[in-house]
């Protein structure tokens, strides 16, 4: 027997850092907010160590070591972007440790921030992990609450 209907593809989107999940739509930057740049993840850090949330590439790591993008193999598109307004601070609270087109695992380590240092600059550290190509690719985006540990399941994603 055919089968003629496809089975949805399910992908799990790992914590890039540990801390508080919050809606995206509550961060204070209306691009992000009202998801200009796509659906997402956004976590209040409580800690600095920055890792992979799915295997892939690094596809772009932003001079000002704020941002990195990452293609999944499954052709998700996602940005890390660490911080709000932290373009402003020229890299300093960042520590990055991959290189554009480096190949990379989920929970592989690939930055640190300092939160202190972002703080005291007046600047919001929320993390965001945003998917820029959603509108095509995502069919469903299941988040989960509260409190998590970098490396744990943060979302579940149904593909187109």
């Amino acid at each position: 027997m055919i089968n003629l209907f496809k089975s949805a593809k399910k992908l799990n989107i790992e914590a890039p850092i540990s801390g508080k999940i919050i809606p995206l739509e509550t961060v204070s930057d209306e691009v992000f907010a009202q998801k200009m740049m796509g659906e997402g993840i956004a976590i209040i850090p409580n800690d600095s160590q920055i890792v992979s949330p799915v295997d892939g590439i690094v596809g772009m790591v932003a001079d000002t070591k704020h941002a990195l993008g990452i293609k999944a193999k499954n052709g998700l598109e996602i940005v890390l972007h660490l911080g709000i307004d932290t373009v402003e601070l020229d890299g300093s609270p960042f520590t990055i440790s991959v290189n554009d087109g480096d190949s990379i695992k989920a929970g592989q380590p690939l930055a640190t921030m300092n939160i202190e240092e972002i703080k005291s600059a007046d600047k919001d550290p929320v993390v965001m992990t945003l998917i820029t190509n959603s509108s095509v690719k995502v069919k469903e985006l299941d988040i989960a609450s509260g409190n998590i540990n970098n490396s744990e399941v943060v979302a579940k994603i149904t593909l187109n």
